[in-house]
């Protein structure tokens, strides 16, 4: 069928053979044109008009285009959306093509080898990642920012693992190869935001061999030679500015499974997935556009090594107290430029004179910023200091070169400064001397022949002229200059003078322009030389930046320097939500204490809806990763343990794309908590078994609290609406009740969010659909109901709130019972057995334990004394 088209068809048909995933821009003139199935679908999606043109065969070939200057734009429209777009060039001159015109493919963009344009967040790496397959699930996994350079590689046990990393990178790309296994690669597939690409080569090119200097492992090098060939096959350009890919492992830095990351609302919010009201958000008072990527990667992930992160905290308190000094750098980092990103640029070839200009400036501020940092660091610190390298080559040489104020255009001259070429110096003076030369001229014939209105002008066509209305043509001497056109209302002349000076300014703009060239791309290839110093200056000021940020929220923010814990001890006085604190403001959050300790492994929070539970939760989470990434933590003082991993099961969303319901989305999150936390994890459970009956759910819930207490022995906050759950901690010797406190006031709720020791006394349920509105005659039946059913027997619940298994020959430990305090209630508990108690005797004994008499009012005392009454006198 080919055949059947035109030469230009069947050559369009021929290269889109290779891109059938992506949109072809077929080059035509000064249009990007595509045909067929491109031309409709890209019409629908980018709003075009949709025509069609004769292409050789029986029917009309769909077509639309765009303008090759506009091209970019809609090139980020269609990237956006998760398409890949190839540029099919002309790459031969028309005029001097025998047939058709040669043309090819100059590059492949794609979501993940974006280098510019306004989808690229100047905060955000923008990651494409790869995932190879070994034997024994095995992965090996790589990313690369195309846009900054960086790239690193790791090595995977399970598809799980490999995809919760993708999650953390954000990368937009992942490169498969083309057998990859069909069932994982669907699950690659139900990522909506994921665009999947592939590259089957995976041996390593003489090219990459300063890529992969830093790795030995042959799976690695294997993994990360498939991303590079991938990168270079579609970008078809230097990619000099790409940095030796380093490894890592995950067991470096403490682990934040997506969901956990997502729960924590670490980088965006769950609900607008925007940045605004995320720890992020927060702690984001960077000055630089590398800053705030370095910063977003450091809480992806918080380091598990004490020495580094005192380090860091170090730097941080030193900032603190040298507060003009960090004012100061404030100041001079906001005129450092995107150095990584510029220098991508330079490699890319896509850098304009502005871009160097933006460089020049960056380079100028170093000196004193290296001053700045000297004069205020600790002798220990001084080498952050002396790695600034303001590579002063690079500037004086954009300082001698390029013009202050170039035009954005790089083929238009008025890029390069008088005095740094002296061949260009020398056409611009031509050009300038022969343009005075015109106007002396002027002056001169107009002086001569006593025409006033004689004008020298200029068009293309017929270069410079002398111009003589009709009216004074007879002033002119016969032959004094030689006709060349003739107008309506004036005649056109020129001389032989005149047309010996056009030729020389003519040519002299010609080869302004041309040299300029020439000159910029020789700067830009000196520039690409330093490359490697400007990514390292890069780190150094982006680490700076950090450290500066985390001082300035600290001391805003009244953040104090958390101390590590040896014996995993927790404890912290006072602490707060960082983020719910800032939103609220600070003079109304309710601060708490956290203690977990050996005997308080596990604390069991109970108390009403909307009273701070959750955040209670988040917040100890949240003040443990801020302490590892070395930034000071929201709280009067902390003492913490270093936590391997932080699991989170928090809120409840069915997973609509696998089909899997609220609770089923609740049970793989507790499994993957329960498999793979350890004693050195934090676990957060939020009202785990909601979405079940409630004897299953309190069953579930029961079991996992035992699992968690005999067998993982990590640190767990466990919120729950089972207040049967609170006798747990008669059996638990490492289980404590906490709860959330709350008052009656008119028969209204008031929520104190005050963590308090003990159980909550009731749920207030009913008084939470009072604040929420709901019908006046609703809640009067409910209230109604709930009396009616107190009255009746309890539930016989005892058949699944009992004394749990010892698991893992692990006996728990004999609770200790401070004999000064024990009520008439306690000491009978004391002498009875605990296995003969009912439930609701435990429920009164854990009741009458959780009230702090010195902290109620007498009246209140009165009313909970008539509530144990009436439970005793209903048995």
């Amino acid at each position: 069928m080919m055949t059947t088209y035109t030469p230009m068809i069947q050559q369009y048909l021929q290269v889109k053979a290779d891109y059938q995933d992506a949109f072809l821009f077929f080059r035509l003139g000064d249009f990007y044109e595509m045909f067929f199935e491109d031309a409709i679908k890209a019409s629908q999606e980018l709003e075009i008009t949709l025509t069609s043109r004769e292409g050789g065969g029986a029917e009309r070939i769909p077509m639309c285009g765009v303008p090759h200057h506009s091209a970019p734009n809609y090139i980020e429209q269609l990237v956006e959306r998760g398409y890949k777009v190839a540029i099919c060039e002309q790459t031969e001159d028309p005029k001097q093509a025998k047939g058709v015109v040669r043309r090819e493919v100059v590059q492949l963009i794609t979501p993940g080898t974006m280098m510019e344009g306004k989808n690229l967040s100047d905060k955000e790496n923008n990651y494409i990642a790869t995932i190879t397959a070994f034997d024994h699930e095995m992965f090996g996994f790589a990313y690369s920012d195309l846009s900054t350079g960086e790239s690193k590689a790791t090595l995977l046990a399970g598809i799980e693992a490999c995809l919760n990393e993708l999650s953390l990178s954000g990368a937009k790309e992942v490169i498969i190869a083309s057998d990859f296994n069909e069932h994982l690669k669907k699950r690659l597939q139900e990522r909506d935001t994921l665009t999947l690409s592939y590259e089957n080569t995976t041996e390593e090119a003489a090219a990459h061999e300063t890529l992969l200097q830093e790795i030995e492992e042959q799976k690695l090098r294997s993994t990360a030679s498939r991303l590079f060939h991938y990168l270079y096959r579609t970008q078809k350009r230097s990619l000099d500015h790409l940095q030796p890919i380093s490894a890592y492992e995950i067991d470096q830095f403490m682990k934040i499974d997506y969901f956990s990351k997502r729960n924590l609302e670490l980088t965006e919010t769950i609900r607008s997935k925007g940045k605004k009201g995320s720890l992020l958000w927060l702690l984001d008072e960077t000055k630089t556009a590398m800053g705030g990527r370095l910063l977003k990667q450091w809480i992806d992930r918080p380091l598990l090594n004490k020495q580094e992160i005192n380090y860091r905290q170090s730097l941080v308190e030193t900032m603190i107290s040298q507060y003009f000094e960090r004012m100061e750098l404030r100041e001079k980092l906001k005129e450092v430029y995107d150095l990584e990103r510029l220098a991508g640029r330079v490699a890319f070839g896509n850098v304009n004179a502005r871009d160097l200009v933006q460089l020049k400036r960056s380079l100028q501020q170093v000196p004193s910023i290296k001053e700045l940092v000297v004069s205020f660091l600790s002798e220990e610190a001084q080498e952050v200091a002396e790695a600034l390298d303001p590579c002063e080559e690079v500037a004086d040489l954009l300082e001698q070169a390029i013009v202050e104020n170039p035009p954005l255009s790089i083929k238009e001259g008025n890029i390069i400064l008088d005095g740094y070429d002296e061949e260009l110096d020398r056409y611009r003076d031509a050009s300038r001397n022969g343009k005075t030369w015109i106007a002396q001229l002027e002056k001169q014939e107009r002086e001569k022949t006593g025409i006033k209105s004689l004008k020298i002008g200029y068009n293309r066509v017929f270069g410079y002229y002398i111009e003589v209305t009709r009216a004074n043509v007879h002033l002119l001497q016969e032959g004094q200059y030689e006709r060349k056109q003739t107008l309506a209302n004036a005649e056109r002349y020129i001389t032989p003078e005149l047309k010996e000076k056009e030729s020389l300014i003519l040519q002299a703009e010609e080869k302004i322009v041309g040299l300029e060239y020439d000159l910029f791309t020789n700067i830009r290839e000196t520039v690409k030389e330093y490359i490697p110093r400007l990514q390292n200056l890069a780190k150094k000021v982006s680490e700076l930046d950090v450290l500066q940020c985390f001082a300035t929220v600290s001391e805003e923010r009244q953040y104090v320097k958390p101390i590590f814990s040896n014996e995993r001890v927790l404890s912290i006085k006072n602490g707060r939500h960082p983020v719910v604190e800032k939103v609220l403001n600070s003079q109304s959050y309710v601060p708490n204490d956290c203690d977990m300790h050996g005997e308080r492994e596990v604390l069991l929070i109970t108390g009403p809806n909307m009273s701070g539970k959750s955040t209670y939760m988040r917040q100890v989470a949240l003040t443990s990763i801020m302490a590892q990434i070395g930034c000071f933590v929201p709280a009067e003082s902390a003492m913490l343990p270093l936590f391997d991993q932080v699991f989170t099961r928090i809120g409840a969303a069915d997973d609509l794309i696998s089909g899997q319901s609220t609770f089923m989305v609740e049970m793989l999150e507790a499994k993957n908590a329960l498999l793979h936390a350890t004693k050195n994890s934090l676990i957060l459970f939020d009202e785990i078994g909601r979405g079940t009956s409630t004897y299953d759910g309190m069953a579930l819930a029961q079991a996992i609290i035992e699992h968690i207490h005999h067998i993982v022995g990590a640190k767990t906050l466990f919120s729950t609406h089972y207040h049967e759950l609170t006798v747990l901690e008669t059996e638990l010797s490492a289980l404590k009740n906490i709860h959330v406190s709350a008052m009656e006031h008119n028969g209204k709720v008031v929520f104190l969010h005050k963590i308090k020791e003990g159980a909550a006394d009731k749920s207030y349920g009913i008084h939470v659909a009072q604040l929420a509105e709901l019908p006046k005659a609703l809640i009067d039946r409910a209230q109604a109901l709930l009396e009616e059913f107190e009255q009746k027997d309890p539930i016989q619940v005892g058949e699944i709130i009992k004394q749990p298994q010892v698991l893992a020959n692990k006996e728990p430990k004999e609770d200790k019972v401070n004999e000064s305090q024990l009520s008439f209630f306690e000491a009978e508990e004391k002498t009875k057995p605990a296995q003969n108690l009912s439930l609701k005797e435990k429920q009164l004994i854990i009741k009458i334990k959780s009230l702090d008499i010195l902290d109620i009012t007498p009246m209140q005392a009165l009313n909970t004394l008539y509530e144990l009454h009436k439970k005793i006198k209903n048995d």
